[in-house]
């Protein structure tokens, strides 16, 4: 890839300490994606593909190598900055929704915006507009446990493209949904893909996900390789 990179990380390496054993999960990783660009991260369970995005997303620290998002070194950043600039920069969308369970589809979508000390007003407008583009605005005031998965998963995938992100780091977003749900989850993130030109990278197990991605790359022994 040339030009300037959203996300970009170098010599990564991650190793996890088991007693006197050392495990390489991770061995020297280079990587970018450019703005816009959708990348499928496959590879079998236990590759590194949940490291990686971790490691992408700053919510874990590399063993070596840097990762830079929008152009800052993340491990050079205070907890703080390091914060804010996820919350401005990325969204997640995990396996599982982590939706919290004691508010709303519209506090939960909002939450990001809340975190910013913005008009509350202005967050949940911003909220109720993307529940709508992702067909769930006749569900605004119901809480997690009153949606069925494939809603629920809807419900996260609005709240990581509320800030409209510059990139979405997803972790077999749709593992837990049957095919059908799947589907539709699938089109919507490719929809608002189009619509607010986010990068995505999606780790997964689905090939026909996968093959939807404008790029795969593939993990295997903790080595990154171009499919």
């Amino acid at each position: 890839m040339t030009g300037n990179a959203v996300l970009r990380c170098t010599g990564l390496s991650k190793t996890f300490s088991q007693g006197n054993l050392t495990v390489p999960v991770l061995r020297d990783v280079n990587f970018a994606v450019a703005q816009g660009e959708q990348v499928a991260i496959i590879g079998s369970s236990g590759a590194g593909k949940s490291t990686l995005l971790h490691l992408l997303g700053g919510l874990d620290t590399p063993t070596a190598g840097t990762v830079e998002l929008d152009g800052r070194d993340i491990g050079r950043l205070s907890d703080r900055q390091r914060g804010e600039l996820r919350n401005r920069a990325l969204g997640f969308v995990y396996q599982f929704h982590h939706l919290l369970p004691e508010f709303s589809a519209l506090e939960n979508v909002a939450m990001p915006l809340f975190i910013r000390r913005g008009p509350e007003a202005e967050a949940l407008q911003r909220a109720q507009e993307m529940l709508g583009k992702v067909g769930l605005a006749h569900r605004l005031m119901h809480k997690p446990g009153e949606l069925s998965g494939g809603e629920r998963q809807r419900v996260a995938v609005a709240r990581a493209l509320v800030t409209e992100p510059l990139c979405v780091l997803a972790d077999e977003p749709t593992g837990n949904l049957d095919r059908k749900t799947a589907e539709s989850v699938y089109a919507l993130m490719l929809d608002l893909h189009q619509v607010q030109h986010t990068s995505f990278i999606i780790a997964t197990h689905d090939p026909a996900l996968a093959a939807r991605m404008g790029r795969i790359v593939t993990i295997d022994d903790g080595i990154l390789k171009e499919a």
